[in-house]
């Protein structure tokens, strides 16, 4: 028998982030999105929560939970607001999970524990100015040195890269040739080390309140014990990264999609039209009603991915379709909302303008719409003739 619904646990869960992101984040994250502001002081409330500790166990410092508990979170954080939601998602999936999964116990007993209570924040620099969704395209070179990596080259697009409690990124980097095709790695560089430069915000369409930058490294020094995982792993390390993180950003993109049908459905019982709420007319009620079933069909793709994955079996088809479902529903419910909303949904004051913004961006990041079907069609066995 297949049941979905949610443990006393889970449902628990669920109900107090949902109650934190409509009492302590719906009220000012408008005003933090305007000014293109880092929400520290939600943020920390989060990490109080043991929000970024979900999914760790508690030997590890962690709440002792799974990553679907952190996906729950996460629906409920992007229900609201997806820079928040993408800060924990990133700090967590991105930043904290390499470490736990490849790092030596010296890594993890340095970096881990403010990472995983949530006062300080890990990156992943993996995407490059050249490179986009490709990543095995990577320039960016380690050189070892003696008893050090010496790292030169770019990354872009690396989120919570450069805020204040930003401890370190971990890039990959070519460190070597292996048969002719780049040996990738890689390597753990803390905030503030010499050579490793963080540029100014991006001006970005969406997401405005998390932190977004351009990472440069010019011979920049650090201990060779600062490898993650194996030498020549870097690239392996990722794909399996990513698989998991794919699950998060659709739970995410799930919030996202929720939140514009909570919206609408509270604007359509006040907004009157031609003597009428707007609710009573038909065709708000169709619109509406393929905004809920598009979420209702992309909530369950991730949760049977999630389900999948923590039975240790394979998922990364699962992830890729929930991701690319997910996304999908998440642009058609902000482009309907808007909508519903007329000229109200344009104005940034309301959430649904914010959700316009910010939802483009889940059919691109950790994987374009592209790259989930090309994963699709070659675990259905179609593969290009050159592979």
């Amino acid at each position: 028998m297949i049941d979905f619904r949610l443990s006393e646990d889970q449902e628990t869960l669920r109900k107090t982030v949902e109650e934190f992101a409509r009492e302590e984040i719906a009220p000012v994250i408008g005003e933090y999105y305007e000014r293109g502001e880092f929400p520290y002081d939600i943020v920390a409330k989060m990490g109080r929560m043991g929000l970024f500790g979900l999914p760790f166990p508690q030997d590890a410092g962690g709440m002792g939970g799974d990553y679907f508990a952190l996906c729950l979170a996460l629906e409920e954080l992007a229900r609201v607001d997806s820079s928040v939601a993408i800060t924990l998602e990133a700090g967590v999936s991105l930043g904290a999970m390499p470490i736990f999964r490849y790092g030596t116990p010296e890594q993890r007993d340095r970096w881990l524990p403010e990472l995983v209570s949530g006062q300080a924040l890990g990156a992943f620099g993996l995407t490059e100015p050249g490179g986009g969704s490709d990543a095995g395209a990577t320039r960016t070179t380690a050189r070892r040195d003696g008893d050090n990596w010496v790292i030169n080259g770019t990354k872009a697009f690396i989120t919570n890269s450069g805020t204040d409690i930003t401890r370190l990124v971990t890039v990959t980097a070519v460190t070597g040739d292996d048969n002719g095709r780049k040996e990738i790695s890689a390597i753990i560089v803390p905030s503030g080390t010499p050579g490793f430069t963080v540029s100014k915000k991006y001006s970005k369409v969406g997401w405005s309140a998390s932190d977004t930058r351009e990472l440069s490294f010019q011979d920049c020094v650090v201990p060779a014990a600062n490898l993650l995982g194996d030498q020549g792993r870097g690239y392996a390390q990722f794909l399996s990264t990513l698989d998991e993180g794919r699950v998060a950003i659709s739970a995410v993109s799930v919030g996202l999609a929720q939140g514009c049908v909570d919206e609408c459905l509270k604007y359509v019982r006040e907004r009157e039209a031609f003597g009428h709420k707007i609710g009573e007319y038909q065709s708000i009620q169709f619109k509406i009603a393929d905004m809920e079933a598009r979420t209702h069909v992309a909530r369950l793709a991730y949760y049977e991915a999630a389900a999948r994955m923590l039975r240790n079996e394979p998922f990364k088809r699962q992830a890729a379709i929930a991701k690319l479902v997910s996304s999908n529903a998440a642009m058609d419910n902000a482009r309907d909302a808007t909508q519903i909303f007329g000229g109200y949904g344009f104005m940034n004051e309301f959430a649904v303008g914010r959700f316009y913004r910010d939802a483009k961006i889940l059919e691109i990041g950790e994987g374009t719409s592209e790259v989930q079907r090309m994963l699709i069609a070659r675990d259905l066995g179609l593969h290009r003739p050159w592979q």
